[in-house]
């Protein structure tokens, strides 16, 4: 995985709600945050392009699935919500952008500083999603706190994130201490808590679902990983033979 900063304290994480809008993407996000020790924050701009009654859906939505996590809504068209973001920067924090391409970040940044810092793109009428302007980190200092800025992302994939997960999902992590087999894989046990709350409404079965793809792809990464470790380890041994081998040929 990409490292996407370093030394950040909160982690902005920004989603348009047009057709950008994914809440699984928002949970890989805070995956991320969360493995990385970062305070996440949801950012939805461009709050003008909906009515208020489709807003108050998807902030239903979110909160249904995301606990503990300050949820803001803003739109860089009329300023509405900018003044609440600024009021939460504080000085000598850092603050990451996250988000996909065309979401808003760089139009949010010329809303903060009230100065055109960042080139901005207009909203593609075919995609109904803002080009995607930034290709490369921008670091921002605020008049309180320092802002970085990271190219657009589409996908986020999860590598090394074990914490992350425990603690996004921190729900499903509570279910399954009920489950009868301690090494329950959550997907066929009979005796399975997690499966038994999805059954009685009592779990988000897209969440579940959304949990179980992101665990299988860091299984795949760690394996990966295990792999890369033991061909650096033969490939190691390999040289110290032949290193060996031209010793013992000089005498």
């Amino acid at each position: 995985m990409e490292i996407i900063a370093t030394n950040i304290d909160y982690g902005l994480i920004v989603q348009s709600v047009n057709r950008d809008f994914n809440i699984n993407r928002l949970e890989r996000y805070l995956t991320i945050c969360n493995a990385s020790k970062i305070d996440p924050i949801i950012i939805l701009s461009k709050v003008d392009l909906i009515e208020e009654i489709q807003l108050n859906e998807l902030l239903s939505q979110i909160n249904n699935r995301i606990k503990d996590v300050p949820v803001y809504a803003i739109s860089n068209q009329s300023q509405y919500g900018i003044n609440e973001i600024k009021s939460i920067l504080t000085r000598g924090k850092t603050y990451c952008l996250l988000g996909s391409s065309g979401v808003g970040k760089s139009t949010l940044i010329n809303s903060l500083t009230g100065k055109e810092m960042m080139e901005t793109g207009a909203i593609s009428q075919s995609i109904d999603r803002g080009k995607h302007v930034t290709s490369h980190r921008e670091l921002i200092v605020l008049e309180n706190g320092i802002l970085i800025d990271n190219p657009g992302m589409r996908e986020v994939g999860i590598t090394n994130a074990s914490d992350g997960l425990e603690m996004t999902f921190d729900e499903i992590m509570d279910l399954a201490e009920d489950c009868k087999f301690s090494d329950c894989s959550h997907s066929i046990e009979k005796g399975c808590a997690v499966l038994a709350a999805i059954e009685n409404d009592k779990l988000d079965a897209d969440s579940y679902a959304n949990f179980m793809r992101m665990e299988k792809e860091k299984m795949h990464y760690e394996s990966d990983a295990q792999t890369r470790k033991k061909k650096e380890k033969d490939f190691g041994k390999m040289i110290k033979n032949v290193q060996k081998q031209r010793r013992n040929n000089k005498f």
